[in-house]
């Protein structure tokens, strides 16, 4: 896709795309946001939609879906076995994602719990560039452990290293060398990391990670729930694949695996997900799994409408228009933030803008969840949720003990198509708003705390009162202002 380019007026991100169905949102007044994230324990994941204005926690199913996944959805085959809306979705794959056996699944979870039960034994060790929250959970779950291995600038938040989502291959030589190839089912891909900021690994990488796996037998899996937003940045960054299609990178990056699955909340706009290989064998293995936990192997849980609106959804993928406009709003967002002194994830991921809260709010101690804390006050002031990742989305160790996070984000998701720039301009004013006054800002503790994915269910409240001060200082600057 050529370069658009301004005359006189400001470069911004411009849409290929119009508005033809559209939601009401409110943004609600402030003591009733302040009231709203008291009784959702100061934890964004439990607000009502009614109190919320814009809904920037995940990319997960809140993708805007095209026209003609919306038309292909009332062309559906409700059968429980053999529906031919599965064959259509089978042949996306294979076109797509160049893989012949497929494995429905409810949505990415289902495919990681089918995943590490075939797989994994207790005692084994994964490598990977970056855990997932629900990938780690499950391979704990069956007595696995995990093994970062990024190259160590990758935590260094702001920077311009253009594929933080590498994996370091002398660190993953010596892991292997380490706990044995008979301690390692496989090795696994995240493509755009996701708890970093959405960062990306190469191509070049993935060749080298490969060469490994091949070196030892190692199986690779790719979990491939954003390798659209990876492969576009694939093009845009590493200079060998910028004359390349996204058809012939994303192939590259699946052929290289054995086994690929995704989220296709994320992959394809809609809901469900997928497990796909080219090695019968592999399928074979997970295949009695699916009908015991997702559903029969033509719908694996997942609506036949929605199966339907997953194959276009897949061929979409392919679409440089498409699949480039949340990065670029990304890019935008992140840059006017920086340009505001705003401490960002650089370069810009894909998933959403990343607020780095340690620094931004570097009064509060990790011990009191900094990137919570900021995700609550954000809202309050704004009436935007976004998604705290960082030492609350952590997970305790087998002893018990915290586990503070890498890193403390704030998300700020840019779903695909979904906001206007307004609306990012917006969220970026209160965002400099809440830099100024973030001295204002306190800790947060657990008043619940669930024993797996806490994150979810958890309730927390502040250490002091804190909000009462926010409250107080946003009317002072405000006045009567929503």
């Amino acid at each position: 896709m050529n370069p658009l380019k301004f005359y006189k007026s400001e470069p911004i991100p411009l849409e290929f795309h119009k508005v033809r169905i559209v939601q009401k949102l409110n943004l609600v007044p402030l003591d009733r946001r302040l009231l709203a994230i008291k009784d959702a324990g100061f934890n964004t994941f439990k607000l009502s939609t009614r109190d919320v204005f814009l809904d920037m926690l995940t990319d997960s199913g809140t993708n805007a879906m095209s026209d003609n996944q919306l038309a292909a959805m009332m062309q559906a085959d409700d059968a429980y076995a053999g529906s031919q809306s599965f064959d259509k979705l089978q042949k996306a794959v294979q076109d797509v994602l160049g893989k012949k056996y497929l494995l429905p699944t409810h949505q990415g979870r289902g495919a990681e719990n089918v995943i590490c039960r075939t797989f994994i034994k207790p005692g084994n060790i994964i490598p990977m560039n970056y855990h997932f929250t629900t990938a780690l959970a499950h391979i704990m779950a069956v007595g696995g452990k995990i093994a970062e291995l990024l190259h160590d600038d990758a935590l260094k938040l702001q920077s311009d290293n253009p594929f933080k989502g590498n994996i370091d291959i002398e660190k993953l030589e010596k892991c292997i060398q380490e706990h044995g190839v008979e301690n390692i089912p496989f090795i696994r891909m995240e493509a755009s990391t996701n708890l970093i900021g959405g960062q990306p690994f190469s191509v070049r990488n993935m060749m080298d990670v490969r060469k490994v796996a091949d070196k030892y037998g190692i199986m690779l899996v790719l979990d491939a729930s954003l390798i659209g937003e990876n492969a576009y940045l694939v093009k845009q960054r590493e200079e060998e694949w910028k004359e390349n299609s996204m058809e012939e990178i994303i192939k590259m990056i699946t052929s290289l695996s054995d086994l690929v699955y995704f989220s296709a909340r994320k992959l394809s706009s809609s809901r469900g997900g997928g497990i796909c290989t080219n090695r019968k064998a592999l399928y074979q293995k997970m295949e009695a799994l699916i009908p015991l936990y997702e559903g029969f192997l033509t719908y694996g849980g997942i609506s036949i409408r929605e199966i339907e609106a997953m194959a276009v959804g897949l061929y979409e993928t392919l679409d440089e228009t498409m699949i480039s406009q949340s990065p670029d709003f990304i890019h935008f967002m992140v840059t006017g933030c920086m340009n505001k002194g705003i401490p960002m994830v650089t370069p810009p991921g894909v998933l959403g803008a990343h607020v780095d809260a340690m620094q931004f709010c570097s009064h509060i101690p990790q011990e009191q969840y900094p990137a919570g804390a900021l995700a609550a006050a954000f809202y309050l002031c704004s009436g935007v949720r976004g998604m705290e990742r960082g030492s609350v989305s952590s997970a305790r160790d087998e002893n018990g003990n915290e586990v503070l996070a890498d890193v403390e984000l704030l998300r700020l998701a840019l779903p695909r198509r979904v906001f206007t720039l307004s609306q990012v301009k917006y969220a970026m004013d209160r965002l400099e708003w809440i830099f100024d006054n973030r001295k204002l800002i306190g800790g947060l503790r657990f008043t619940y705390e669930p024993p797996v994915l806490r994150f979810f269910m958890g309730s927390l409240e502040p250490i002091v009162d804190w909000p009462a001060r926010l409250v107080d200082k946003f009317r002072k600057d405000f006045g009567d202002s929503l």
